[in-house]
């Protein structure tokens, strides 16, 4: 076996191989950041203890000896196998911390209990995060939606600065004069023009913030707020547990819409349905996400009903299992079957994949079809 394959193993099993291989320095701090967290063979445990200045050497050896990912998933066990809550409320320890979604969710779920003087380095991390997933997702998200409204209202009457004309040459191309080397044309196609201050759209986000939907919580604020910097689209964003708050007048701050949430409690789906109910305008021109795992604590039947009565008026509804990269989550699989029976199709969808499907939505595209198409699984 090569050096290195008995260098790795020994990291692996930890102190109780030592004959295995011998470390260099860089490897025993490695080695010391991996036993306080996880302990390793029958002669240690666990052992991070709960004073700063020990929690302070460790995270800086994590950050320094380990990856970007990998420091993530061990400060997410600390917190959560060690229950070092500490970490999250006190500020010097939390400056020290990676951030990613999931400590944004631990931090959302705790945010009672985060002192004022930490509030501050709370809000910090949560900005630094929300930052991140904007300049992943943002411009994809608005390009893919704009998109898709102007393909919609595409008209053949079209007034000259809103003619396309790279698709009005690609239709005419059957008049094409060789002759003349020129294109005759015949059909002008283009966007109809739309008033600045009507939304073409609308789209209600309906989110769940009981404490297992927290990732997509967090994925909703960011990419809701990119959504309402569109003015083609009028956006709603509904939190509910067992009551419902409606947040959309803090879209354009989606930190503090963050801190406004209170991940935890029940779940009524149908009193948040009900909610969008009474928000439709135009059916037609409606997009409604439920965002949740579909476990459902209030009426399943009114629920059901609901669902229905939008869909029949022809709103569309999509259930979104999760907006999360973890993959696919525990759901309700027999209330997901029925809402698809519905009209309401369920997925479980990444954030990457939410400007396309979205689109799609908007498109009024089948979309059972688009997600078989993106090796999607749906929610049946």
């Amino acid at each position: 076996m090569t050096d290195e394959r008995l260098r790795r193993w020994r990291l692996l099993l930890g102190p109780s191989a030592e004959d295995v291989a011998q470390l260099g320095d860089d490897d025993q701090r490695r080695d010391g950041a991996l036993t306080g967290l996880y302990g390793g063979g029958g002669d240690r445990g666990a052992g991070l203890g709960a004073s700063s200045p020990q929690l302070h050497r460790w995270l800086g050896d994590v950050r320094k000896y380990f990856p970007t990912s990998v420091v993530q998933v061990m400060q997410r066990d600390a917190v959560e196998k060690l229950g070092l809550r500490q970490l999250l409320l006190e500020p010097e320890l939390l400056q020290s911390v990676e951030p990613d979604v999931h400590l944004v969710s631990t931090l959302l779920q705790l945010s009672r209990a985060i002192p004022a003087r930490t509030r501050d380095t709370a809000k910090a991390v949560v900005q630094k995060v929300v930052e991140d997933i904007e300049k992943r997702l943002k411009d994809r998200l608005v390009e893919a939606v704009r998109g898709a409204v102007d393909r919609s209202k595409r008209t053949h009457r079209p007034q000259l600065p809103d003619v396309d004309w790279a698709t009005t040459i690609k239709a005419n191309l059957k008049n094409y004069q060789p002759q003349h080397k020129t294109v005759i044309v015949e059909d002008l196609i283009g966007h109809r023009r739309r008033s600045r201050a009507a939304a073409m759209r609308d789209v209600i986000l309906l989110v769940d913030q009981s404490g297992s939907m927290a990732d997509s919580l967090v994925h909703a604020a960011v990419l809701g707020s990119a959504l309402a910097s569109i003015r083609s689209i009028s956006t709603r964003l509904v939190v509910f547990d067992t009551e419902v708050a409606d947040l959309t007048d803090q879209l354009s701050d989606p930190v503090d819409l963050l801190f406004s949430a209170q991940l935890g409690g029940g779940t009524d789906i149908n009193r948040a349905v009900a909610y969008a109910q009474t928000q439709v305008r135009r059916p037609t021109d409606t997009v409604v996400v439920i965002i949740s795992d579909l476990y459902e604590g209030g009426s399943e039947t009114e629920l059901q009903r609901r669902v229905r009565e939008l869909v029949a008026s022809g709103v569309t509804v999509v259930n979104l299992l999760a907006l999360s990269d973890s993959g696919t989550p525990a759901y309700d699989h027999e209330l997901a079957a029925k809402l698809s029976a519905l009209g309401a199709p369920a997925f479980a969808c990444t954030p990457d994949k939410f400007p396309e499907l979205l689109a799609a939505a908007l498109r009024k595209d089948d979309l059972t079809q688009w997600a078989e198409s993106e090796g999607i699984a749906t929610g049946r």
